[in-house]
């Protein structure tokens, strides 16, 4: 099993509540079957000033970090060695250097820890 399972919140062009719900369902069974996170790719928006659904990701998952849901959130601009939480992650789990979005400051990803 690999640490990050990857959800893309884009297929089928959901409204946000629709991406919202699959990203819920998603972490939930993510969790259930041992992963250590998820990378959420939820794009960044068609106008280039982020998409709808990036920001209702971001928010449902602050929110839930806050009330202790999860135990980390990384945006795809921070996923690099530079930011505390991932390289903590990269540290336990080196196979994460091959990501192809880390150091990439895409911000069309969202990463989710468990």
């Amino acid at each position: 099993m690999s640490v990050l399972k990857i959800v893309n919140l884009e297929q089928g062009l959901p409204t946000v509540e629709q991406a919202r719900q699959n990203m819920m369902r998603e972490l939930d069974a993510a969790r259930r079957t041992g992963h250590k996170g998820v990378k959420l790719i939820h794009g960044y928006g068609s106008s280039g000033v982020g998409g709808e659904i990036r920001l209702a990701v971001g928010s449902s998952l602050q929110q839930m970090k806050q009330r202790g849901e999860i135990a980390a959130v990384v945006f795809g601009e921070n996923w690099a060695v530079s930011d505390s939480d991932t390289w903590s992650r990269i540290k336990r789990y080196p196979i994460l250097k091959q990501d192809s979005d880390l150091g990439r400051k895409n911000r069309g990803i969202t990463v989710v820890w468990f």
